[in-house]
């Protein structure tokens, strides 16, 4: 069993900055890839950007240029800072592994962008 736990979000004016953190707990061995989604309401989740263990990245179209995906192989954690956010980059944003064929999620955390 592998647990996901997030923080970091909040409320921020558009232009602003957040970082998330999401620490994997649980597994037995290294995690490969490491993912954000997000969920807006009325919208399906979608994949925000992803990691590998070996620090390959892949972003969304939607958010490239602003959001930089990271993480610390040794604690298990993965970033998300995302710059200039905009009203539309409010959502839910969830971690999300892949560990032995199994997919777990995060609880989720609120990301709110005012205009």
């Amino acid at each position: 069993q592998v647990q996901l736990v997030e923080s970091g979000g909040g409320l921020v004016q558009a232009g602003g900055s957040l970082r998330l953190s999401c620490v994997a707990s649980g597994s037995q061995s290294s995690i490969n890839t490491m993912r954000w989604y997000r969920q807006a309401p009325g919208k399906a989740r979608e994949l925000v950007a992803a990691i590998t263990s070996g620090g390959s990245t892949n972003y969304a179209d939607s958010v490239k240029g602003r959001f930089t995906i990271s993480r610390d192989n040794a604690n298990n954690t993965v970033y998300l800072q995302m710059d200039s956010l905009k009203p539309e980059d409010t959502a839910v944003y969830y971690c999300n592994v892949n560990y032995y064929f199994r997919n777990y999620w995060g609880q989720g955390t609120q990301v709110t962008v005012s205009s």
